[in-house]
């Protein structure tokens, strides 16, 4: 009861933090369309957004995790949140000046103290506190995680996307000063909100220095009542379903970013107003809500993380099938439910892959962290399966099929693997059998 108490106030702070990533990562659904409009952007060059904020962890994540061995986890945090700052500072000059490569500077900025962040937090919600429960523990982080993001969406949403469809239209009948004084004063909107954002992490960054965080010892194994020192192995890859479970998170984000980043795209391609379409990225936020709830009473106690997994990929698997043979507000209905199994990736692969790392737990999550990137490649594929499929924009959920599969055999046999060397057949049936 004690270990359990020692530890509240620690993911006290860490749930703020993922309050912080939710507010910013939810709001990349907004800005695709936010910057289409204002830069007079395609669907491929306005989901480079997403592009610009993941390549940040595949690029920053293993020299975060260097830091982190320089700072340790609290003040890599602090040093993260100032990073950020700087990042989202960018937005100011970049809307004065209309620049896409300023915004898109600023969103890898912003993206690399997220990198930081992220390789310092999410290792410490795992280690410190029993590995089995790791996805219940971070599906509280994930509660607050979106319900940032729900909030990002409707109180940012509200201001960046008010009144688009008219703006687009009325864009669409000037030429020369007129168009471009319109959409200067649109870029504007985005100004004072940044803003806002920058001072509030630069609190937040003090915040953290001077609170009294605790340091954990990522060389021990916590579980639950006792501590043992861990045995290493020679280096990282010597941990296959470590090695596999980059590879499927990095798929996952397919699964994950495209009913959030993708879908008010989709729902323009599909003729729907974006006055309309806008919602779906909230409803689909609150589909993720309910998710991450579930995860925090169903796991570990009713049940485990692999099959949690393996029931969430089936889920969206035939979510995908229905959403492909379906049409309009059925198809968009059908991305948003996905928002409930996707929820629980994150928590349950970052379970299955972190387990007893040892001292190699840094780097570990800085791996992990890489795989993020995909939260940026798909949803750019997926703008681009759009603009060669306008006629049938339903071709571009295709891409999830494959994805889905990969979690699925994750959930089913790869996270056993504890050595690349092969197991006697029957030893693996016998496995898969209990």
């Amino acid at each position: 009861m004690n270990k359990t108490k020692s530890y509240i106030y620690p993911l006290s702070i860490i749930a703020l933090l993922f309050f912080v990533f939710g507010f910013l990562t939810s709001v990349n659904g907004i800005l695709i369309p936010y910057f289409q409009i204002c830069l007079q952007l395609n669907n491929f060059q306005a989901s480079l957004v997403a592009f610009a904020a993941f390549i940040a962890y595949f690029i920053m994540a293993l020299p975060a995790a260097q830091v982190l061995k320089i700072t340790g986890y609290k003040k890599g945090m602090v040093l993260g949140l100032i990073i950020m700052a700087v990042g989202t500072a960018l937005f100011i000059p970049a809307a004065r000046s209309r620049t896409y490569a300023i915004f898109l500077t600023g969103l890898f900025i912003t993206g690399a103290g997220l990198t930081l962040l992220q390789t310092a937090v999410n290792p410490y919600v795992a280690i410190i506190g029993p590995i089995k429960s790791t996805a219940q523990r971070i599906g509280f982080m994930g509660l607050a995680n979106k319900i940032a993001g729900i909030l990002s969406i409707s109180v940012l949403g509200s201001i960046f996307l008010f009144n688009a469809d008219a703006v687009v239209a009325r864009v669409k009948t000037l030429h020369g000063a007129q168009q471009t004084n319109i959409l200067d004063s649109y870029s504007l909107k985005i100004a004072t909100p940044y803003l806002i954002i920058t001072l509030v992490l630069l609190f937040l960054a003090f915040m953290i220095y001077v609170s009294g965080m605790p340091e954990i010892d990522d060389a021990v194994k916590n579980d639950g009542e006792t501590e043992i020192k861990i045995n290493h192995k020679r280096n990282i890859f010597h941990y296959p379903y470590l090695v596999m479970g980059v590879l499927v998170l990095f798929f996952s984000n397919a699964c994950e970013g495209i009913p959030v980043d993708g879908i008010i795209l989709y729902g323009r391609s599909l003729g729907i107003p974006i006055e309309v379409a806008r919602h779906f990225t909230t409803y689909t936020l609150c589909a993720m809500l309910a998710g991450y709830l579930a995860s925090t009473v169903l796991i570990p106690k009713y049940l485990s993380q692999h099959n949690a997994l393996l029931l969430c990929s089936i889920y969206g698997l035939i979510l995908s099938v229905i959403a492909y043979f379906s049409s309009s507000f059925i198809s968009m209905y059908c991305l948003v439910l996905m928002g409930v199994g996707s929820a629980m990736f994150w928590g349950t692969i970052w379970g299955l892959s972190i387990r007893e790392l040892g001292k190699y737990t840094k780097i570990g999550s800085a791996m992990l962290l890489m795989s993020v990137i995909g939260g940026g490649i798909f949803p750019l594929i997926f703008g681009r399966l759009i603009d060669a499929n306008l006629l049938h924009p339903q071709n571009s959920l295709l891409l999830l099929i494959p994805c889905y599969c990969v979690l699925l055999f994750f959930s089913g046999w790869g996270y056993r693997v504890e050595s690349w060397r092969s197991a006697p057949l029957s030893k693996k049936l016998n496995d898969l059998g209990k």
